[in-house]
């Protein structure tokens, strides 16, 4: 116990004086992404959402700025018409890819 005690003042010297400062943390800007579907966006994703391999609501979100309601809609509609398949049904996460097999 004793050698304990005698151990930090030696070492320490000014430092144990000093305050911890602690940062205000990183803050990250708030997404502005698309709420609404108007026809510029509407044609973008029918003719960009087939080409992708990999194709999922947080792919959508990210590459097309859209909302996530907007994304699932997306999905949904462009599955209904047969240009993407369905690979992986999970209740949080739906995976798909293109429907041909194309490059």
């Amino acid at each position: 116990m004793a050698k304990a005690k005698a151990a930090p003042t030696s070492s320490s010297g000014g430092k144990a004086a000093k305050k911890k400062k602690w940062s205000k943390g990183k803050v990250k800007d708030k997404a502005q992404h698309a709420v609404t579907l108007d026809k510029a966006l509407y044609d973008r994703i029918l003719k960009e959402v087939p080409t992708f391999r990999f194709i999922s609501q947080s792919i959508l979100i990210e590459r097309l700025k859209v909302n996530g309601s907007l994304a699932r809609i997306a999905i949904r509609h462009l599955e209904k018409e047969g240009q993407i398949k369905r690979i992986v049904h999970h209740s949080a996460q739906l995976i798909y890819t293109r429907s041909s097999g194309g490059t």
